[in-house]
């Protein structure tokens, strides 16, 4: 399974007065199979197989409820490609990328940096990876840290 790596995060200068951390990601695909997106925090070999403690960088986890593949007609599983105006009632897309978040307060308390690296080693069990045909998920657009006061 590959790593999602983003790109180092710059942290706020004044972290001791931070009562909450999030890692927010966006554009999370969610077109392919069901998975658990684990979290480290400065720990660029991480794998499926590290421990999901404080001393590995474990910040948390998410669970992507994918959708196993695209079993429609040519364009069913396009979200961009639908055709939407000012007076479209209805929902968004169901293959709309999300927005998921995790929050890392205690996480983050332990980075001594001044940037962190967010790590994101997706787990899909081998059942799921056999039903949705694939063990590749896309990922996310981005991620970046938002803190609270």
């Amino acid at each position: 399974m590959k790593q999602m790596r983003a790109k180092r995060l710059d942290l706020p200068a004044a972290r001791q007065d931070i009562a909450r951390a999030d890692l927010v990601f966006y554009g999370v695909d969610h077109s392919g199979p069901t998975y658990e997106a684990r979290v480290f925090l400065n720990n660029p070999k991480a794998t499926e197989v590290t421990p999901l403690t404080a001393e590995e960088g474990y910040a948390g986890a998410f669970t992507v409820f994918g959708h196993g593949g695209c079993f429609g007609a040519e364009g069913h599983c396009a979200p961009n490609d639908r055709y939407t105006d000012d007076f479209d009632r209805r929902p968004p897309h169901p293959l709309t990328p999300q927005t998921v978040w995790i929050t890392i307060t205690d996480a983050l308390a332990r980075v001594a940096a001044d940037q962190v690296e967010v790590n994101v080693v997706p787990v899909i069990s081998e059942g799921m990876a056999a039903l949705s045909g694939t063990s590749d998920v896309a990922g996310f657009e981005r991620v970046r840290i938002v803190t609270y006061a």
